[in-house]
């Protein structure tokens, strides 16, 4: 009888050593960071963005207030601008009619979209509005000038928004563009503002910007 009590009593005892370590183990089981996605992985699946050792926010999609005038889908769409070369992307774009039709008037189209990475800050039609409607006919009208004010706008590589935020790069005109800002809000040579940025094509990055630039 005393035999069965002792035995008993050793394996309480035992019982009761082992229970922490059980217990230790069922903890560090469940903080494995391995078990899942943490939170900010998750939200990054959703968004596409993600955090930043100094917990900015960073995304590879386009931004600025007049994304959001881009049609949600079709050929203008920026999934469907992202499938064509650059002058065939912007045709599809109804805020870039004007720009299409100095490119095409210029005969440029061919050779914008046969470019391999480049930039191209695309003025909107409000942008071309700005000018003096004689002027701008003028423009038009005059070939040479037409061409060196568009390749003023175009540089010879992909330029990414952290590249905007203090550059300063030669365009195919030869004259020099310069850009700052951060975030979402880039500016480009001090007069005119990106209103929807890192727009992908096919073989370009698009900035769409607010004011033509006139070469220097």
């Amino acid at each position: 009888m005393n035999s069965m009590k002792i035995r008993r009593t050793a394996v309480t005892v035992a019982a009761a050593a082992l229970l922490p370590f059980s217990l230790a183990a069922c903890s560090d089981s469940g903080s494995n960071t391995g078990a899942g996605p943490t939170a900010a992985a998750r939200d990054e699946a959703k968004t596409g963005a993600s955090s930043s050792a100094d917990g900015a926010v960073t995304t590879d999609r386009p931004f600025g207030p007049a994304c959001a005038g881009v049609p949600a889908e079709g050929a203008g769409s920026f999934a469907g601008m992202a499938k064509d070369p650059v002058a065939t992307a912007a045709s599809n774009n109804p805020a870039l009619s004007t720009l299409v039709a100095a490119v095409k008037r210029a005969g440029l189209a061919d050779t914008l979209n046969n470019a391999q990475d480049i930039t191209v800050f695309a003025p909107t039609d409000d942008a071309f509005a700005k000018l003096p409607k004689a002027d701008l006919d003028k423009v038009l009208a005059d070939k040479a000038t037409l061409t060196k004010i568009l390749t003023y706008h175009v540089v010879g590589q992909r330029l990414s928004p952290k590249q905007l935020e203090n550059g300063s790069f030669e365009t195919l005109q030869k004259g020099k563009v310069t850009t700052s800002g951060s975030g979402e809000s880039y500016e480009v040579n001090d007069s005119a503002s990106v209103v929807c940025g890192n727009v992908k094509t096919a073989n370009a990055a698009v900035y769409i910007i607010d004011t033509v630039l006139m070469p220097k």
